[in-house]
């Protein structure tokens, strides 16, 4: 009890003096007094460890009662083979490959009609919009018009040729009314299938008035409203948004020091809190070639089922399989603890009639979530100590709370 009151006593002191002020050379004076005053404090306190540990030892040999007494409670877990993974834990976003804006065949023009709202599923082709047609179908009916009368002349100029033909076949008339009555059947032909081509040009500019969906998937966004002007997207993005539900992936960015670990076809899982469910299993299926000079990351995409609870720009939470190690020793990393020598664990082993505490030195490799691979210095089967490890030493007398 002299020597620790003594120890507190100088420790106090100690810390005493290096409240004061001082010059600057003082005070580093009195930081490597502080430091070479903490190392003997160290060295007292390992020594008095070591008489504690001799003393109740040779309390062990002489009073098996008091032996009883002097025993650390501890709790015990019997080490068993499994498998470890170490993940990569990224934070992304959910996005849609089949993401696409509904636009006009032309140029756009005045809506008309509205066919579809926000959350209607659609087709390929379906209907989406009227624009206005007034003046498409003047056109339209022109043109018809005009093929109309086409046809008559030429049938006309056809009967005229027919009959100037007959003649000159009986050797009435001049040979040049033939000629000019087959050039006109000719001239009157080639208008008629111009006007024929500008009738189905008309006709396609009709059509360029219906509007329709170039994909499938559901109306996620309708941003126009009839009488406005539609041209299918403006600078703040698209006026009429499918997306196609079946084509969700997850895009996250990488820190570019995960270069060489992350590659395609990795194994990732993928949670979406949002929706309650366990993560969705699949493997990297693009990674980005550059690196981002602003965030120095690249994007890596993973591919998502189809589930109607997942929408785009959900939070994605990506782990990237990155290590693995079949039938290893896993252990809680807290109950390893470090000295100069290395990492080491305490086990429970017995010794005579006796569960005394062992150290054991262990190689360790990867941690994840609180656990650690042990890769030498341990088999299984043995008992870990994982409660109460702190207060003991190698040979001390324990006891168990419990078995887990």
């Amino acid at each position: 009890m002299n020597t620790i009151l003594k120890i507190a006593t100088a420790l106090l002191l100690t810390v005493s003096i290096a409240a004061c002020g001082g010059s600057a050379k003082e005070e580093k004076g009195k930081l490597t007094d502080l430091k070479t005053e903490l190392d003997k404090l160290k060295k007292d306190k390992s020594g008095l460890d070591d008489q504690i540990k001799k003393i109740e030892e040779q309390i062990a040999k002489l009073d098996t009662n008091a032996a009883s007494r002097v025993k650390t409670l501890v709790a015990v877990d019997t080490l068993r083979t499994s498998d470890f993974a170490h993940y990569i834990d990224l934070q992304g976003k959910i996005s849609a490959s089949g993401i696409g804006y509904v636009a006009p065949k032309g140029q756009g023009g005045l809506i008309r009609s509205i066919f579809v709202s926000v959350g209607q599923k659609v087709g390929v082709g379906q209907l989406v919009l009227k624009l206005d047609d007034a003046i498409q179908r003047q056109q339209l009916a022109s043109a018809q018009q005009a093929v109309s009368q086409l046809k008559t002349r030429l049938a006309q100029a056809q009967t005229v040729y027919e009959r100037y033909q007959n003649l000159w076949k009986q050797n009435i008339g001049a040979e040049i009314n033939v000629i000019n009555a087959k050039a006109d059947v000719d001239a009157m032909s080639a208008q008629l299938k111009s006007a024929e081509a500008g009738v189905g040009q008309a006709a396609e500019a009709l059509d360029m008035t219906n509007v329709r969906a170039g994909m499938s998937g559901v109306v996620e966004e309708v941003n126009v409203r009839v009488g406005e002007f539609f041209s299918g997207a403006t600078q703040q993005g698209g006026q009429i948004v499918i997306v196609n539900a079946a084509s969700l992936k997850a895009e996250v960015p990488v820190p570019d020091n995960y270069v060489a670990k992350v590659k395609k076809g990795d194994k990732v899982l993928i949670a979406v809190p949002e929706t309650g469910k366990a993560p969705y299993a699949s493997v990297i299926s693009v990674v980005g070639a550059s690196i981002d000079a602003t965030t120095r990351s690249f994007l890596t995409e993973a591919r998502l089922p189809a589930d109607p609870l997942l929408k785009p720009n959900q939070t994605a939470l990506m782990k990237i399989l990155d290590y693995e190690a079949r039938g290893t020793i896993v252990i809680p990393v807290n109950t390893v603890q470090s000295d100069e020598n290395g990492k080491f664990v305490y086990v429970m082993e017995k010794a005579g009639d006796k569960m005394v505490a062992r150290k054991k030195v262990v190689n360790v490799g990867e941690v994840y979530e609180g656990r650690i691979e042990i890769k030498s210095g341990l088999s299984g089967g043995e008992l870990l100590i994982t409660e109460g490890y702190q207060s003991v030493y190698d040979g001390q007398s324990i006891a168990t709370s419990a078995n887990k």
